[in-house]
């Protein structure tokens, strides 16, 4: 018999959900079943699937010990990489600078060394993090952002930290804020009472293509995307800087609706005109010069134990593209 008895990082969660992380050898017939035949129970008590578990709760069971053992592996975060810019760190939250070329989540080309694995190791190594004390838990990142861009991102610690800043990224009670090069001066969008000029579009995504669309009136299927932006400074002989307010989230957002105006990211390779991006090569810029370069953290509503977050405002210590321009 295997008993839990429920912590603050596992709380939450449905009790079958919690079962199925927690024994990773247990398969889904054989927990199903074994909560119809009562040989799972809740604080002494018949358990249900769905029921939502509390801190404190005992969960007791009935079921041989290997469905239960760990896999007898070192964790795979260990074998990250130790680089990590941290540019703030609570008990709840680490916010992290993340280079370009480097993952945040892992994907097929790459499984251990992203930013996650080396957030998870950074925290191992500190001891506020250890696999064999949680049931379920595991730090993990709030936001991502793509391989070839970087920029800030946020890891949480708990989960309770996890739920609420999902919550308010959802919300839009987090101001993301980028910084990056175009070809040219864009001037279009609608005036805004800040200076900023607002860029109104509808995305589509282009599956075969592995790309999205942008489209100037709504569509089927097409999502709106707001972002607004001014100009920073003109660098010569044909380069701007721009800052960027990001008011929705979609996929490629700044790089296709600027490519949309005709002012692509310098150093795109997927969206920019393919003469403009060769002759970008050629002047050293092998990634799209990108970053997302401030955070600032603007709760409407309560945040619980993340109250103290409210009003921070980080940026990075240096957006790494405009040394290569």
């Amino acid at each position: 018999m295997k008993r839990f008895t429920i912590a603050a990082n596992d709380a939450g969660q449905r009790l079958d959900k919690f079962l199925q992380k927690a024994a990773p050898g247990l398969p889904p017939a054989l927990l199903y079943k074994a909560l119809r035949t009562k040989r799972i129970k809740l604080n002494g008590k018949r358990a249900e699937g769905g029921a939502r578990l509390l801190e404190g709760d005992e969960l007791a069971c009935w079921l041989p010990d290997e469905l239960f053992a760990p896999p007898e592996y070192q964790y795979d975060f260990l074998r990250a990489g130790r680089e990590l810019e941290v540019l703030y760190e609570d008990g709840h939250v680490l916010l992290l600078d993340k280079p370009a070329g480097l993952l945040s989540h892992p994907d097929e080309s790459e499984y251990v060394d992203t930013l996650l694995g080396r957030a998870q190791r950074y925290l191992y190594e500190k001891g506020e993090y250890g696999p064999a004390r949680e049931n379920a838990f595991a730090p993990a990142l709030v936001n991502r952002i793509d391989r070839n861009t970087q920029g800030i991102v946020i890891a949480a610690k708990t989960a309770a930290a996890l739920r609420v800043l999902n919550e308010k990224m959802k919300d839009r009670e987090l101001r993301k804020f980028y910084l990056c090069a175009v070809h040219g001066v864009p001037t279009q969008g609608e005036l805004q009472a800040d200076g900023w000029l607002l860029l109104r579009g509808w995305l589509a995504k282009d599956e075969g293509r592995s790309l999205v669309r942008v489209y100037d009136k709504p569509r089927p299927g097409a999502k709106e995307c707001l972002t607004k932006y001014r100009v920073s400074s003109l660098l010569p002989p044909d380069i701007c800087l721009l800052e960027l307010e990001l008011l929705t989230g979609r996929t490629h957002q700044i790089r296709a609706q600027l490519a949309a105006l005709g002012h692509a990211l310098a150093g795109d390779g997927k969206y920019a005109p393919r003469a403009q991006y060769q002759a970008d090569l050629k002047r050293g810029l092998r990634r799209q010069c990108l970053c997302s370069h401030r955070l600032m953290f603007d709760f409407k509503t309560p945040a619980g134990e993340l109250e103290g977050l409210n009003g921070l405002d980080i940026s990075v210590k240096n957006a790494a593209f405009l040394n290569y321009l």
